[in-house]
Order: structure tokens, then sequence, then C-alpha cells
């Protein structure tokens, strides 16, 4: 259900109304197969077999066969609450080091291993109860002098490694309040090799590289500090739970306790909570679930129950005025409000504090929706849940519009609480939830990640063992009543809240986690463990790759002179109907501005909050983008409504009236956005890049000027929403209506000219060529910094796709890959780091090099020589290289491009000159490319070449000199980089 999320547990029987969708009974029932007793809830959507075998190992198994591929989560109740009080952050630390192998895996010869790494235990342990800064330091330099001789037997990596040469794909973890869980997608033809690691893998974790690793730790703490968003986090869970861990123990830890890691309480942690009784394995794909689980009780079957003392906290005292807190950082101000209410075990005040967030904000028809966004009243304001264990938390958050207080931003949302406790709203308002919460898992059920996540989140919260509840949640949120509504919203929202402020200003209270002293540590990047060696004679049962064939995937028609896209979807009663303009803001700059404006207008026969609710109602809705060279109108929902929603939305867009308050309007809240971008370091870094791939002009600031802004008519905008069906477009559909009936469908709703005018020439804009080093470099208040290189090479060219692919696969493209490896594994330079050759989305275009490492400012200069170090040389290792050839042929065996996605592949496609689906081109080539073939790209490419250097960074911490011993620098300004 939607107390995790709105694509959380979704409907297996797709075809189903929503009218049939309740009355149920969800009932447990117990069944044995093949020697192992499961039970299930009855009329579960998932399907899903909970399992418990002999030593206490929760298994939870979901079948769909969408596609060949499975997606695995390892959960452990443990996480930051379970942390020891003077060690925080260890759990996140833990699971750091459960990717660095045992004693089979990630080592040479463990046997001459084991003395140092028994040794720099011993040393850490002396190092956290030493507090004289001098011997501090005598004891690390040891440490890293052990460390980098322990080093010469590891193999950094070989876990990533082993993963990618299965086919996985997005090979991660986790940690949070209540969780530490372990992420892997993997093809269904792997199971068995991937169970044979993951068992092996939680058997005897070796703690190895750990200092490297702690220094990755540190990186991530100092982004977090750099980050205003974790910050307000933070802040609100420490006020809001003075006694409870959710507020007392950071997840990533105090940065004293960072400097004083233990080792030895690491190995606590893990003998305590890493136990089969305190675990969960979730799988969610295509497998038979008889077979899996023998699999999975063999790999397992070697752990041993132990008891496990769950975090029990006292209770928190209520809160009985308002708490206000302040934060302060460089991003753009906010403002939120927080009320602790009852956990996800109560199952009843879940299910109404769901309903009653979306009674406010459901992006559509809620109250915040229609009285504060709808009406511009402020920058954009929502309301929201975060469900935990022991408590949950009901959030209020808002942006303050140009020349509006926070204060008053504060007493906007609080009005919207007013209006709900008051009962100011349609009863009809539940129904309409519920009937959108239903759609939307209808549109998850087909996503295995949603399953398995789903499924891990009921483990973490309850073992599983309300699961009939969460079953039921849908039907549950069905019964709710207006009366219960503002009977609970009365009862639980008063003035015991929280409420922080973010506002720009300098933070004076970080204090970054400073650069240990850190020696290179040997990679053993050609090393492979016995263990890998068998791992890889485990046999696999080879999956055929599946091409699409457009001719016969796609079928098209005409509706006067507009080409149709048609994919029929055979599996359920949803529709996605698209109008594809081939132009964009490159175009009319103004095409965004009226894609935005158009949410706010009504009609002669219908307000904007009308139409809103109009589509709410029918479990519809439509989206109007525009990009650089194309516009997409995008109408979803239910196909028994799809006459209903399209002439709701044609009604819209060609009768829409000029409304001159609901454009001042808009362009204030344009302003303060514009000025927003202008704080954020993000937006700030994908500016610079677009600087250095165009020059002065481009892309990135083609933007209305302040001027242009301001001299826009509501007239102009709706002129050009009524007139932009008459330019050239697409109609793509899929959806269960036949081919031969939609048509007189859309023709009947979609009035289309005889002809199509011709859209205005797009501006051209092209890819500079980098002469000579530069140094693009913008101040910002920040700990770390943030460097990206870039480089314009050769022209697109179809024939070098499965060269650059293997490349990316090599070089930079992930975590088991050569950058990686050398800057974050060998040197601890960074915690993100990556390089990667862009392929352009359209033939004639150029590619781009890229290349990313974040850091802290006192290691820019390692920083960028280690980058240019790899750019100029990449070193030879034939293990990653055979591992990154054998991933890309598994990913393309195991992909299944389906539904409207064929559709984009077409179109994607023809952008770039292409016909056919280019996978099988990439699939037959890749198997006759060698290293050779990859070492000559990356120096006729990337070797000793200028590159365009963005570095993002406080001036404080950052000495131009520094950067001028790699090129000449040039100062960016904001409105250089933002066009105003």
């Amino acid at each position: 259900m939607l107390k995790r999320s709105l694509v959380g547990l979704l409907c297996l029987v797709l075809c189903i109304t929503f009218e049939g969708y309740g009355q149920k009974q969800y009932q447990w029932k117990e069944k044995t197969e093949d020697g192992y007793t499961y039970k299930y809830v009855t009329n579960d959507p998932m399907g899903a077999r909970f399992y418990q075998l002999k030593n206490g190992l929760t298994v939870v198994l979901s079948v769909n066969k969408k596609e060949p591929r499975i997606q695995t989560l390892i959960g452990i109740r443990a996480g930051s609450n379970s942390d020891p009080a003077d060690h925080t952050g260890l759990a996140h630390y833990l699971e750091h080091l459960l990717f660095k192998g045992t004693d089979k895996f990630g080592t040479l010869d463990w046997n001459k291993e084991r003395a140092y790494i028994d040794r720099i235990d011993s040393l850490y342990t002396v190092y956290n109860q030493t507090t004289d800064a001098g011997k501090r330091k005598h004891i690390y330099h040891i440490i890293d002098s052990v460390s980098g001789v322990a080093a010469k037997q590891a193999i950094a990596n070989e876990y990533d490694n082993m993963m990618a040469s299965l086919g996985a794909q997005g090979t991660n973890a986790h940690t949070s309040v209540e969780e530490t869980v372990y992420e892997e997608n993997i093809p269904s033809n792997a199971l068995d090799r991937f169970l044979a690691v993951q068992g092996e893998r939680f058997r005897y974790p070796v703690f190895r590289l750990f200092h490297t690793e702690l220094e990755a730790v540190y990186e991530e703490k100092n982004r977090g500090l750099d980050n205003d968003g974790r910050k307000m986090y933070e802040t609100l869970l420490s006020t809001l739970f003075p006694t409870h861990n959710y507020g007392q123990q950071s997840t990533i830890g105090t940065i004293e306790h960072l400097k004083n890691p233990s080792l030895k309480a690491i190995r606590e942690f893990y003998n305590k909570y890493y136990v089969p009784n305190n675990m969960a394995l979730i799988m969610a794909g295509d497998f038979n679930p008889s077979y899996v689980i023998k699999k999975i009780d063999a790999a397992f079957a070697y752990m041993k129950a132990a008891p496990v003392k769950e975090y029990a906290p006292a209770p928190e005292k209520p809160i009985k005025a308002p708490i206000v807190k302040e934060v302060f950082g460089p991003d753009a101000e906010s403002v939120n409000i927080a009320f602790r209410m009852p956990g996800a075990l109560d199952t009843r005040s879940s299910v109404m504090l769901t309903v009653m967030s979306m009674v406010l904000s459901n992006g559509k028809a809620g109250l915040i929706d229609l009285n504060l966004n709808k009406q511009q009243k402020i920058l954009g304001a929502s309301a929201g849940v975060w469900s935990f264990k022991d408590y949950s938390v009901f959030l209020l958050g808002g942006k303050a519009k140009q020349d509006q207080s926070l204060e008053e931003v504060k007493k906007l949302l609080l009005e919207q609480l007013d209006l709900l406790k008051k009962g100011s709203f349609d009863e009809s308002l539940v129904k309409a939830i519920v009937n959108n919460a239903k759609l939307a898992e209808l549109q998850g059920l087909e996503d295995n990640g949603s399953r398995a996540e789903s499924l891990m989140d009921a483990y973490i919260k309850h073992k599983g063992l309300q699961w009939t509840s969460d079953v039921a949640y849908l039907d549950e949120m069905g019964k709710v009543t207006k009366k219960q509504i503002m009977d609970f919203a009365n009862r639980y929202l008063a003035e015991n809240y929280v409420l922080v402020y973010k506002r720009k200003g300098e933070d004076k209270s970080i204090a970054k986690v400073d650069k240990p002293a850190i020696t290179p540590v040997e990679v053993n990047r050609e090393a492979r463990s016995t263990f890998l060696e068998s791992m890889m004679k485990i046999p696999v049962t080879p999956v055929e790759p599946q091409w699409l064939d457009y001719k016969k995937d796609i079928q098209q028609s005409k509706i006067g002179p507009a080409d149709v896209l048609y994919v029929q979807n055979k599996e359920n009663g949803l529709f996605r109907l698209y109008y594809r303009f081939e132009m964009g803001s490159w175009s009319d700059k103004r095409l965004g501005m009226a894609a935005q404006y158009l949410q706010f207008l009504g009609t002669d026969k219908a307000t904007a909050e009308q139409i809103s609710k109009a589509f709410y109602n029918i479990a519809c809705n439509f989206s109007v983008s525009a990009s650089s060279e194309e516009t997409t109108i995008a109408i979803t929902g239910l196909q028994e409504n799809f006459a209903e929603a399209v002439k709701l939305f044609e009604s819209l867009i060609t009768t829409c009236k000029p409304d001159d308050a609901a454009l001042a309007a808009l362009k204030d809240r344009l302003r303060k956005s514009r000025a927003d971008n202008k704080l954020n370091k993000g937006a700030i870094m994908r500016g610079m890049i677009q600087y250095a791939m165009y020059g002065e002009k481009n892309p990135y600031n083609y933007q209305l000027s302040d001027q242009e802004l301001t001299a826009i008519t509501a007239r102009e905008l709706t002129d050009l929403l009524h007139g932009l069906m008459g330019y050239k477009h697409s109609i793509l559909y899929y959806g269960p209506e036949p081919l031969a009936t939609l048509t007189p469908a859309v023709q009947k709703a979609h009035v289309l000219p005889t002809t199509f005018r011709e859209a205005p020439a797009p501006v051209k804009f092209t890819k500079i060529d980098q002469q000579e080093n530069t140094m693009l470099f913008t101040d910002y208040d920040m700990v770390q910094v943030e460097v990206t290189w870039v480089r314009n090479t050769m022209n697109y060219d179809p024939a070098n796709t499965a060269r650059i692919m293997l490349f990316n696969s090599y070089f930079g493209g992930g975590m088991g890959t050569i950058v990686f490896q050398t800057i974050r594994e060998s040197k601890a330079l960074a915690y993100s780091t990556y390089a990667v050759y862009g392929s352009p989305d359209k033939k004639d275009e150029r590619y781009t090099i890229r290349a990313y490492v974040g850091s802290q400012a006192d290691k820019i200069g390692e920083a960028i020589t280690s980058m240019n170090e790899l750019l100029d040389d990449m070193p030879h290792t034939e293990k990653i290289f055979t591992t990154a050839r054998d991933g890309i042929k598994q990913d393309i065996e195991t992909e299944r491009i389906n539904q409207d996605g064929i559709i984009f592949s077409y179109l994607s496609a023809k952008k770039l000159g292409l016909d056919i689906d280019y996978r099988k081109e990439v699939y037959r080539a890749v198997d006759s490319l060698s290293y050779g073939d990859i070492a000559k790209f990356h120096d006729d490419n990337l070797r000793h070449k200028p590159y365009t250097y963005c570095v993002l960074a406080s001036s404080k911490n950052v000495k131009e000199d520094d950067l001028k011993k790699f090129g000449a620098v040039k100062k960016l300004t904001l409105p250089e980089i933002f066009g105003y």
C-alpha cells in the first residue's frame, strides 16, 4: 500500500474495474509444495509467498514473468536506531564494508592478509581510545602504512565485478533508521551464481580496505553538509524526537564518531544483528518459486539464529506548543511543518493518515493543490507522510513567492489544516482519492522494484505479519468517511508541531570532516579469487535476446495529416495518448511558459479548479511539456474514461480564456524560481557544463530575458495554445482500444487542419572545440568542491555504438570500472566519480566526454591530477574488460522493451537516422572487439586532449592560483550561466 508508495502493492488482475476491486476477503493460508511450507494471503495481487526457513530466515517470493530478470533485496532489521550511542553511523559503515568480500573472495591469500587485518583492527581500537592529537596522528600513520601492505593481498571491487559478470544492474545498498538493505537486479539465468555469492558474502565479511572506505564515508558526510534538504530533514527529526533514536542518532553518524571508528564495535554489531531471524531475502521477477526456495535454503543454511533485542524506546512526551527551528544555507528558502503521528504498526491510523494527507495534497484536487498551488498563492506547496515503525511524520512544506515571507507561507499552510478540520472539502474527493490510488497501483504492478520494496517495507515494519492489512489497505481507504477524516485531523493536528525555516545565509555550525593522510593502496585489478573462478563455473541457461521489429511491433495509420503510431495494451484497461510536436523552446521560447500557464486557465464552461477536479474524479490526467526541440502532450488514465478525458483536454486547450491575474502570478513565481535556480548548486553545474559544451550562447541560457518575460501578454499565450494543434504532430497511443475503433474516436475529439502549419525554424546550437585547457569557475558556499571535465569530439556514427558502450563499461561508467577503482577505492579522493563518453540523441551531432569528481576542497589538486592521469593513460585490465563485455551482452539479452516504450524506441532511433533496433548490431559487434580497440578509442579521443574544467566551489576554500596550474581560469557569473 499507499503508506509505502502509490505504486507499492499493486493489483495483479489488471483488467478488473474499480467497482469490483474491493469486497474481497484477505486471509492467511498455508500450503506445502516440494517439501517447503509457505504462507500467503488470499486475493493478494502480488501472489507473495512467505517462507521461514529452519534458521529463521524470512524469504518472500513474488513471481512476475514480464521480463527475464529478478529484483532482489536482502534486508536486515537494523539501521541507525540500533547504533551504539557512542558509535553512531556504525550500521552505515557496515553497509559499505559488506562490499569488501570475505576470507574467500576479495583476497589473493587470506592467510597472508589476515595478520595485517588483525593488526589494523587493534590499531583502530587504540586510535579510538587516544585523545592526544599528536599521538592520534602517529597511530593513523601506522594504520595507513599497515593498510598499504594489507592491500597488496586485497582484490578491490571484486564483489562489484562479480555482480557485473552476472549481468546485475543497480548494485547498491542503503541504510535508514530501521533498516539496512542490499540491492541487486539480476538476470533470471544468473540466480544460482547470485545465491552462491550472497551466501558467501554474509558468511564471514572481512573489513578490508577500511581506511579508504572510511574516507568515502567522510566524503558522504561532507556532501550532506552541503545539502540544505538533508540538514532540514535531520533538524526536523531531532526536534520531533528528542528521545527516540529517529532524532537522536544520525544515520551517517556524528563527526566525532566518524573520526573515531571501532572495527571491534562494527564486528559486534554484525554478529548481533546480521542473523537469519533478523533478515529477509525478497525476490520479485521471473523464476520458479519451488526451485528458488530450495536454492536459498542451501545457500543460507549455515547461518545460525540468535536472540535479537529490538530497539524499544521510551514513549515521546507530547508536544504542547509549536517548536521553531532555523536552518541556514545557500539554497532557496522554504518552510516545513511536521507533526508526530502514530507509526505504521497502527494500521487504522496509517490508513487515516494517508487519506488525510491526500485530501490536502494529491497533485490535482487537494486543498493545497486547489487553494494554494492552483491559485498561485505560493511558489509551491505539498503535504506528505514519512512512515516509520514506531512513529510516522505528517509533513507540510512550502516555498515562498517573490517578496513573500516564510511566515506568510506558514500561515497559508496552517489555514489549509483549519479547512481540513472544519470539513471544507467535498466527500466525493475521498472516492476520487481511492480511485486514483488504485489507478497508480495498476500502473505500477509490472515493476519488480516496486513489488520488492513493498514486501521489504512490510518485513522491516512488522516482519510481514500484517500483510493481510497491507493487502486490504486500499479497501480500508475506501471505507473512510469525511467525518472520520475531520475527527482524525482534529485529534492529531493542533499546536503540536515542529516548524523549520530554511533561510538563506551562512551556516556557521558546519564543521567538515578533515582529510587524513592516505597513501594510495593497491587494487590488484587483474587478480581473481578462487571463489570467483568456481562461481563462474556454475552453469547458466542462455537467454535469447528479443529484438524489436518496428514494422511489425508498431501499427501505423493516419488521422488527417497526422501520423498515428499504435501499440495495443493486451494486459489491462489503461491508456496513454500522446500528441508529439516537432517543435520546442528552440522554435519559440514562450512554449514552456505557455505549457505552465495552461494549468491555471479555465474556459467559458469551467474554471481551472473545476477542470482539475473533473480529471481527478475520472482517474485521468494530462500534462504538457516543452523540451528544446519537441513538445509533448500526454493524456492518461482508464480506457473507459478515454473519450471524456480527451474531450476535457481538447476543450481546455482550444477554448482556454486569457487570465491576466493568473499570468501575473505565474510571472512572479517564475521570477522567484529563476532566482532560486541561482542558489542551487546542481542547477549551476548543469549550466556550467552547457557553457563548456556550446560556449557563451548555449541551450541552457537560451531563456526568456527579464524584459521578454515582462512583455508577454495573456492573449499571446492563449493564442499560442489555441493554435498549437495546427502545427505538425504525431499521435501516439498505447491502450486496449483496437486501432480500427481508436482512429475514429480520436478523430472525433481531436480536430485537425487539412494541412499543418510550418513551425518556426529552431535556433541552432553548435558544440565548440576545446582548443586549450580552460577552468570555468563559479563561487558557491559549500564544503566540497565539484569538478566536471568536458570535451566535444567527433560526429555521431552508429558504427561506434558498440565500441563506446564497451569503453564506458570498462573505463568509468560504474563502480567496477577503472575510474572508480582508482579515484575512490585506491586513493580515497572522492565519494562520487565517473567518466563517460556521451552519445548525442540525433544524427549529425557530436559526442561529448564528461568526467566528474566530487571531493573535499583540500583534495582538489590530487583529484584533478588523478583524473587527468586516467584520461591520458588508461590502465589495461583484461579481467575488467571481459566483465564489461559480458555485462553488455547480458543486459541486452534480458532487456525487454514493451508497451509505449516500443514507440519511443522507434522515435529515438528515427532521430539518429536508424530504422532498426540498434541493440542487435551492438550484440553482434561487441564480441569482435578487443581491449586494443577501446585502448585506441581512448587514445584517439581522450589522451592528451584539451578539456574545459567546470569547477564549483567556495572561493574561501579554493585558490585561483591553484586552478591556474591546470589551465586559464575564467570566472562565470550567474547571469552568464542562466541567461537572466
